[in-house]
């Protein structure tokens, strides 16, 4: 029988999730029109990477 841990990739899912949750709160918040909402659902799903996306050229 294997001794494996799950609980803390779970429990990282679970961040990343209350994460998107946020991030869609807040961009859904700063839309005004239909694309603005379009883009602000792919912003809630893509926030690391445009986190990372814009630290990097802040750094730069």
């Amino acid at each position: 029988m294997s001794n494996t841990n799950n609980s803390c990739a779970a429990g990282g899912g679970a961040i990343y999730g209350l994460g998107i949750f946020g991030a869609w709160v807040y961009f859904w918040q700063q839309a005004d029109g239909f694309w603005h909402y379009v883009w602000a659902i792919i912003q809630g799903l893509f926030w690391p990477a445009f986190m990372v996306y814009d630290v990097f050229q802040t750094l730069n």
